[in-house]
């Protein structure tokens, strides 16, 4: 069974605006980090503050759990250390590998990365897709990076 040129063309289309609207999505977060004032951190560091989260994680842990494009990880979180969003916890049982947590300055952006992004959610369902819609949407996308995933395993 060969596959249509349509099906062709729509999947390079998924994967093309797949890499677009992360790339436009770190400039909406540039956006709104100058809109409420946080110059010392940058778009990709504020992804990463919003998704340590509440956790405390190792910085695998991290680098497997977000996806930075074209970032290195562990730049951004010494960078983020230096501007005291972040501290970092040396493992008490190996010394090559340590844990992060936000500090009281990152948990504070990381509530209002929530409120803001909160608004963008809440703006997403009025005007353009239901949760219902979203809900497929991400099962679509966990379905082809599983199908990527068992490619790179053969």
């Amino acid at each position: 069974m060969t596959v249509g040129s349509a099906m062709k063309e729509a999947y390079f289309e998924a994967v093309v605006m797949i890499e677009r609207l992360h790339r436009l999505f770190l400039e909406v977060i540039k956006i709104e980090l100058d809109r409420i004032g946080t110059p010392d951190i940058n778009n990709v560091q504020a992804l990463v503050l919003y998704n340590i989260g509440e956790n405390q994680l190792t910085v695998g842990e991290l680098t497997n759990r977000g996806y930075y494009l074209g970032s290195n990880v562990s730049y951004n979180l010494r960078k983020m250390v230096q501007n005291d969003y972040v501290i970092q916890i040396p493992s008490p049982h190996d010394r090559r590998s340590s844990h992060v947590k936000l500090s009281a300055k990152g948990v504070a952006l990381y509530n209002k990365l929530d409120k803001v992004l909160g608004g963008h959610a809440q703006g997403l369902q009025e005007k353009v897709a239901s949760p219902s819609d979203m809900a497929t949407f991400c099962s679509t996308l966990r379905k082809l990076e599983s199908f990527w995933s068992g490619f790179l395993s053969r």
